[in-house]
C-alpha cells in the first residue's frame, strides 16, 4: 500500500488516505451563502476519494469577508445548505471540513477575475479591520485599528461560527492564521505594530490568536480536530519567522490545535519567493520535527509520486492540494491507480476503474 493512502486518526476522525482538498475561495456566494457551486465543488471532490475536504475561507462574520461573494457562517440561516453539503460528502467515505476566516485588512475587494479592487462602502463594500491602520498595499483600503473590545468580539464571532459549523455537520475546523488575514495580521510584527497586549513582544502578538482558540475549544469539544493554517515565513528580514512558527506551534499544541498546516508568505507585498515543486515542505518537515505536532504540507505538489513521498519520508502527516484539485477532482482515483494502490471506488464509477 502507499503511504499515501495509509489512514490517519486524528482525535474522532479516521482518515481513510493522507490527501486533504485544501480550501478554495470561490466567490461564488451571495450574503455568504453555499449553493449549487459548493455542493457540485466539494461533492466532486468526495467523489474523487479526498480523505478530507475544507470549505473555502468560510467568514466569521460580514465584514470578515474577503469579497461581497465569499461564503459565510455568521448567521443561523446558512446552516442548512451547508448540512446538505457535509451529509454529501459523509455519504462518499470522506470528512467534512471548515475552515474559519477573517480577512482583516484584505477585505472588501473585488472577485480576482472582476480585478482585485477595492469595493467602496458605497458600492456594497465595508470598512476593513486590522490590529494596525496599516494597508496592504496602495490598491487597498487602509484599515481601522481595531479596539480592544471589536478584538473581544471578533474571537466571540469565531466561536459563534463553530457552534454553527457544529450544527451543519462538519466534522474538523481550520482557523486561518496564515496568508495577511486578520490572525497573521496580528503575529506578524510588519503589520501589528500595537502598544498594547496585543501588539509588541511574541506573547502579544499571538494573544489574540490564543484568544480565538480557547474561545473555539469551549464549544468545538477537545474530542473534535482544530487545525491551525499558518504563513510559516514571511520570506523578508525583520518578518515573521520559521522559528516564530515552531514556537507558535508549541505553545497552541498545548492550547487545543491538533495539526499545523504550513503554508508561506502573503502578508507583505511584493515579496519574491522562488516557486518550486515541494517548496513549503521543508516547513512542514521543520515543525515537525522540532515540536511533534502533527502538520500538513502544501505548495505546488501536483504529482502521486511528489505527495506519497511527503508521507513516506515523515515530512508531514498529511498533503493539502488546491490546483491540482482544480485540474483534476479524482486525483486520488488516478493517483491510486499510479502508486498501485487498491482503494474502494464509488461503485458508481467502478466500470472505469482498470485495476477491476
Amino acid at each position: 500500500m502507499a503511504n499515501l493512502f495509509s489512514p490517519l486518526k486524528i482525535k474522532n476522525i479516521e482518515l481513510k488516505n493522507r490527501i486533504v482538498v485544501s480550501p478554495m475561495c470561490e466567490y461564488s456566494s451571495e450574503d455568504g451563502f453555499a449553493n449549487d457551486w459548493h455542493l457540485v465543488h466539494l461533492g466532486s471532490r468526495a467523489v474523487g476519494g479526498a480523505a478530507l475536504i475544507f470549505t473555502e475561507a468560510t467568514a466569521v462574520s460580514p465584514e470578515g469577508r474577503i469579497s461581497p461573494e465569499d461564503l459565510g457562517i455568521w448567521k443561523d440561516e446558512h446552516i442548512p445548505f451547508l448540512k446538505r453539503i457535509t451529509e454529501f460528502i459523509e455519504k462518499q467515505g470522506s470528512i467534512p471540513g471548515m475552515q474559519l476566516a477573517h480577512a482583516g485588512r484584505k477585505a472588501s475587494m473585488t472577485s480576482p477575475w472582476m480585478g482585485n479592487k477595492i469595493v467602496n462602502n458605497e458600492n456594497g463594500g465595508w470598512d476593513t479591520l486590522s490590529p494596525s491602520p496599516l494597508a496592504f498595499n496602495d490598491k487597498y483600503k487602509t484599515p481601522k485599528e481595531l479596539t480592544i473590545p471589536e478584538i473581544k468580539k471578533i474571537a466571540q464571532d469565531f466561536q459563534d461560527a463553530a457552534v454553527r459549523a457544529k450544527k451543519a455537520g462538519f466534522k474538523v475546523l481550520e482557523l486561518h492564521g496564515a496568508h495577511g488575514y486578520l490572525i497573521n495580521e496580528f503575529l506578524s510584527p510588519v503589520s501589528n505594530i500595537r502598544n498594547d497586549e496585543y501588539g509588541g513582544s511574541f506573547e502579544n502578538r499571538i494573544r489574540f490568536l490564543l484568544e480565538v482558540i480557547e474561545n473555539v475549544r469551549k464549544v468545538w469539544t477537545e474530542e473534535n480536530p482544530l487545525f491551525l493554517r499558518i504563513s510559516a515565513t514571511e520570506w523578508v528580514a525583520g518578518g515573521w519567522t520559521e522559528n516564530d512558527s515552531i514556537k507558535l506551534a508549541e505553545t497552541v499544541r498545548t492550547k487545543g490545535i491538533d495539526l499545523i498546516d504550513c503554508s508561506t508568505g502573503g502578508n507583505i507585498p511584493n515579496v519574491k519567493i522562488t516557486l518550486k515543486p515541494l517548496y513549503q515542505v521543508s516547513f512542514a518537515e521543520l515543525i515537525k520535527r522540532d515540536t511533534g505536532i502533527l502538520t500538513g504540507a502544501v505548495g505546488l505538489i501536483t504529482t502521486p509520486q511528489e505527495a506519497d513521498s511527503i508521507i513516506e519520508e515523515n515530512k508531514a502527516d498529511l498533503v493539502f492540494m488546491a490546483r491540482e484539485f482544480l485540474r483534476n477532482p479524482y486525483f486520488p482515483l488516478s493517483a491510486a491507480t499510479e502508486l498501485g494502490a487498491d482503494i474502494k471506488w464509488p461503485v458508481q464509477y467502478e466500470r472505469a476503474n482498470i485495476k477491476r
